[in-house]
C-alpha cells in the first residue's frame, strides 16, 4: 500500500524520500533584482530540513518582462546565479530534492516593473500588449535558458508555471486568446506553448533533470473538458515527470455545473499516465488527507499552507499518519519560529485573512 512515507521514484533523477513536497509558494523575500536573500534561504532550506520529499522555490521569472511583482525570485540571468546554487547547495545538504518554479506573469504583473506587459492579447485596461509570434518564441526558449541555468546552479529540477492565469494560462483562455497565428484560437494551438516549452526545456537539460508542470484544471478561460485534454496530452507524451494538479482544493467537485457528482481529484487521476506522477494540491492540511489523495491515485501530494505553519509537516505525517496541522491564524511568533521572515509575514498578513493574528 502506497503512504506518505513510500519513496518516489521517476524516469529522471533522484527518487524522493516520501510523497511530500513542499507546493510554489510567494513569499516576497527576494531582494529587488530577483537575487536571493538569507530570510528566503533559510525558509526553504528549513523545509528541507523537516522532511519534504521535494522542495519547490516561489515563483521564479525567467525574463525580465516577465518579472511579476517585487521580492520576487529570478532565474534569468548570471546575476542570479551565485544565490540559485548556494539554495541548492543549502537543499541538497537538508537531504531533499530541489526544484525551482519557471514562470512568466504576462498580463498579471503589477505593471509598475514594465509599465506595458507582454501578453497574448493587447488589454488597455492591463497596459498589455499582444506579443508577436517572434516574441512568443523567444518566451518558449527563454523557459528552457533559465532551467538550464538552474540546472547549472545545481538543481535537481524545474517546474513549468502553467497555472492560476500567468502567461502559458493566458494562452490556454478561450475567452480571450483568439489570436491569428498558430498560439491562438482552437484548442490546439492554444495549448502549443505549453508542450513547446516542455520540450525546449527537456532539451536544454540533461537527462537527469526531473521536469514538472503545474497545471489549473478550470476557470482562468479553461473549461474543464479542455483542462482534462492537456492534462491528459501531458501526461502521456513522455516528456514531463511529473505532472502537478493545483486544484485550490483537492476534494472539491467541478465549478462547471455539467461536471458535478465526482471530485476533480478522481478526474485527473483517472487519467492514464504511463511512467509520469501525479501530484495535487490544495487545502491538505493532515495526514489523513495526505492518505485520500494517495488512496484515489495521486502519486504525490503539494502542501502550501500545512508547509508555512509547520517546517516540518512532512516529518510529522510521515511519522504519524494521524497529525493535523494546528488551526490557523497564528501568532506572529509562531511564524518566525517556523522561518518566516519578516517580508512574507507581512505579505500574509496584508494579504491573507486567516494567516496571522491582529
Amino acid at each position: 500500500m502506497t503512504t506518505a512515507a513510500s519513496p518516489l521514484a521517476f524516469t529522471r533523477g533522484p527518487a524522493w524520500a516520501n510523497r511530500i513536497a513542499l507546493a510554489p509558494l510567494t513569499n516576497l523575500q527576494s531582494n529587488a533584482d530577483g537575487t536571493l536573500t538569507d530570510d528566503e534561504h533559510d525558509w526553504l532550506v528549513r523545509r528541507g530540513q523537516g522532511g519534504f520529499g521535494m522542495v519547490m522555490t516561489c515563483a521564479a521569472w525567467v525574463t525580465e518582462r516577465g518579472h511579476s511583482f517585487d521580492g520576487q525570485l529570478g532565474v534569468s540571468g548570471p546575476q542570479h546565479f551565485d544565490g540559485l546554487q548556494r539554495l541548492a547547495r543549502g537543499l541538497r545538504e537538508a537531504g531533499t530534492v530541489s526544484s525551482i518554479q519557471l514562470q512568466h506573469g504576462g498580463r498579471r504583473g503589477d505593471g509598475q516593473l514594465d509599465p506595458l506587459r507582454a501578453a497574448p492579447w493587447t488589454e488597455e485596461a492591463k497596459n498589455a500588449v499582444a506579443m508577436t509570434t517572434a516574441e512568443v518564441e523567444a518566451v518558449v526558449t527563454d523557459f528552457a535558458d533559465a532551467a538550464a541555468l538552474a540546472e547549472r546552479a545545481g538543481f535537481d529540477g524545474a517546474e513549468i508555471h502553467g497555472a492560476h492565469g500567468y502567461l502559458i494560462g493566458q494562452f490556454l483562455d478561450g475567452r480571450s486568446n483568439q489570436r491569428s497565428d498558430r498560439y491562438g484560437g482552437s484548442a490546439d494551438n492554444r495549448f502549443r506553448i505549453v508542450h513547446e516549452v516542455v520540450d525546449a526545456v527537456r532539451r536544454a537539460t540533461g537527462p537527469d533533470f526531473q521536469v514538472g508542470l503545474r497545471l489549473s484544471p478550470e476557470r482562468y478561460g479553461i473549461p474543464l473538458a479542455e483542462g482534462l485534454e492537456l492534462a491528459s496530452q501531458a501526461l502521456g507524451a513522455g516528456q514531463l515527470d511529473y505532472l502537478d494538479m493545483s486544484l485550490w482544493d483537492a476534494f472539491k467537485e467541478p465549478h462547471e455545473e455539467a461536471h458535478r457528482g465526482r471530485r476533480l481529484l478522481d478526474l485527473f487521476a483517472e487519467l492514464p499516465r504511463a511512467d509520469t506522477r501525479l501530484g495535487v494540491a490544495g487545502k491538505i492540511l493532515s495526514g489523513a488527507q495526505v492518505a485520500e489523495c494517495l488512496a484515489a491515485g495521486a502519486d504525490f501530494v503539494l502542501i502550501g499552507t500545512g508547509g508555512i505553519l509547520h517546517h516540518d509537516f512532512a516529518a510529522k505525517v510521515v511519522a504519524d499518519p494521524g497529525f493535523a496541522s494546528i488551526a490557523h491564524p497564528v501568532s506572529a511568533d509562531h511564524m518566525r519560529s517556523e522561518s518566516v521572515g519578516p517580508a512574507f509575514l507581512n505579505y500574509l498578513a496584508t494579504n491573507w485573512d486567516d494567516f496571522v493574528l491582529r
